[in-house]
């Protein structure tokens, strides 16, 4: 049993505690020490959709740069004048942060192709215009570009993370259905077509461009990328799928 002196200390504790025995003297001193940091753990913080849309941004540049393994979650807070207490509150830590920064990703693309209004264009057009918006969306959007070469240098670990990615890209296969069903009707196309085989031809041609301009640009000493000759390449590509698009001849 502990002994409490005159002076109110409790000798046994001397040395390794130094708050006084006193009950009444005791929940004083603890209040002092505990409240400063309760208040600040227990505060929400104020625009809680800006600081996330921040943090995001924020991450974006971080994990194209350096990928998941190099991304540094104190470069992130300091990016955004933030902390990295605020971002696990936001986000819990950094894979969940990664994968958000793919759904974030992923939904912007998707969401700037829903604007292409390719209803009222003939489908031979339609294909044209899918092909120009993803090519330019690649050379302008490089973090994307960083980002999904990285996440398949991880064999897809983090994205099988998040069942929302596959119902975020359904919509850029249902819209090739629709351009692709219109030219079939027309007679344009020919009819064993699968949307997704369009879009992975569109995608690869066009992020080559990009994934691989410093590569091949050394070797062929040709400019890639946005400084290569983007509309010319563009159109290169859009008739290489219209090509394999049109109705096989009958002999």
């Amino acid at each position: 049993m502990l002994r409490r002196t005159n002076d109110g200390r409790c000798p046994d504790l001397t040395g390794l505690l130094n708050f006084p025995c006193d009950s009444v003297n005791f929940e004083d001193w603890m209040a002092t020490q505990v409240s400063p940091v309760r208040t600040t753990a227990m505060r929400k913080p104020k625009a809680p959709e800006t600081n996330r849309a921040q943090i995001l941004a924020a991450a974006i540049a971080e994990f194209a740069s350096r990928g998941f393994k190099g991304a540094s979650m104190d470069a992130i807070a300091a990016r955004t004048s933030t902390t990295r207490a605020l971002i696990n509150y936001y986000f819990l830590g950094k894979e969940q942060l990664y994968v958000a920064v793919l759904e974030r990703v992923y939904a912007e693309i998707r969401e700037a192709e829903r604007h292409l209004e390719l209803d009222h264009l003939p489908p031979v057009d339609a294909i044209h215009r899918i092909v120009e918006f993803t090519y330019d969306y690649y050379v302008e959007h490089e973090d994307f570009v960083r980002l999904v070469v990285a996440e398949n240098q991880a064999r897809g670990r983090h994205m099988k993370r998040s069942p929302a990615l596959r119902t975020i890209n359904r919509p850029i296969v249902e819209m090739l259905g629709d351009v692709i069903a219109r030219g079939q009707a027309d007679g344009v196309f020919r009819s064993d077509v699968d949307p997704l085989d369009v879009h992975m031809a569109i995608a690869a041609l066009g992020i080559f461009n990009v994934t691989n301009q410093y590569t091949f640009g050394t070797i062929f000493q040709r400019e890639m990328g946005a400084k290569g000759n983007v509309p010319e390449r563009c159109r290169m590509v859009a008739d290489m799928v219209l090509s394999w698009l049109r109705p096989v001849p009958v002999c």
